[in-house]
């Protein structure tokens, strides 16, 4: 099996194409869609890149797997759909936890499902996907989110979000419907199970100290090395750790869009009939006019 790794740099998001070799059918872990937030634009430069890659190699998609519903870019997966339309988009099974978390708090509408039929197929731990004569298996791994899954081909695991590159740690825990517990375990109680020698493919790097990006770290790397969770780490240290740190951290910059559009499979909201444009959902939280006038 090929691995290529491709680097967005405008949201540090680690995407992979994944090419049996054999019957060069691929598969697109994590796809980006460009999104400009000032003008509130999406552009194609990402998802050319990824397509350009695949017919470079004389590939063929067959699966697109999201490791579970980003809050820090926009997924291009139904742009992929729509080039090949027998690709097949998987997420883990928790996305309906976070559909039915989020449709009230952006007070989306009916057309947002939250029984996860916007996908082709949801996830559970243990299932194994064909790409080719290549197998890869499912890992359910929550914690960052419930819709969390980390993907095992041969001896390399792709972890999105839960595990990053031991110099950056792990993922944040204080989503709705996460936690830092169950990211523990995930961690400890699968990802650092595995052979040491496989390696953990991130879903980000955030490299420190001006060091170029990187994909991957062994899992023996993970163990002896990460910032964040080692293999003598406790239960308790780590829980008390992350949620001291995540109640540090800002909001990302891209989650009221990210969060309603990959949660929904990448679908755009419906076409507004004034003016055939989508429109984002975005609440507006404010002090009240009491509250500022006793300023």
């Amino acid at each position: 099996m090929k691995i290529i790794p491709l680097f967005d740099s405008a949201t540090s998001t680690l995407t992979y194409i994944l090419i049996d070799e054999k019957s060069r059918h691929a598969a697109v872990i994590d796809p980006v869609w460009d999104y400009d937030q000032g003008s509130s634009t999406l552009s194609n430069k990402s998802f050319h890149d990824l397509c350009d890659l695949l017919e470079q190699h004389q590939a063929t998609l067959k699966l697109v797997m999201e490791t579970h519903a980003h809050a820090d870019h926009v997924s291009s997966s139904q742009l992929l759909k729509t080039k090949y339309p027998d690709a097949v988009l998987c997420v883990g099974r928790g996305i309906t936890e976070v559909q039915s978390i989020f449709r009230p708090a952006l007070a989306l509408g009916p057309w947002f499902k939250t029984d996860g039929s916007q996908f082709d197929r949801l996830l559970d731990d243990g299932d194994v996907l064909n790409l080719g004569e290549t197998k890869i298996r499912v890992l359910s791994t929550p914690g960052h989110t419930p819709a969390c899954c980390s993907f095992l081909v041969g001896k390399y695991v792709f972890t999105g979000d839960s595990l990053f590159l031991p110099d950056c740690g792990t993922g944040r825990c204080d989503f709705p419907g996460g936690g830092a517990k169950k990211l523990y375990r995930s961690l400890s109680e699968k990802i650092f199970k595995l052979d040491e020698d496989t390696v953990c493919c991130a879903g980000h790097d955030y490299p420190p100290n001006q060091r170029s990006w990187k994909f991957g770290a062994t899992v023996k790397e993970q163990r002896e090395s990460n910032i964040h969770i080692r293999s003598h780490t406790t239960e308790e240290e780590y829980v008390k750790f992350r949620e001291a740190r995540d109640k540090t951290l800002a909001a990302p910059r891209l989650l009221l869009p990210s969060i309603q559009i990959n949660a929904d499979a990448g679908h755009l909201p419906p076409k507004n009939i004034l003016n055939g444009k989508s429109y984002l959902s975005i609440p507006i939280s404010a002090q009240s006019i009491e509250e500022v006038s006793d300023r």
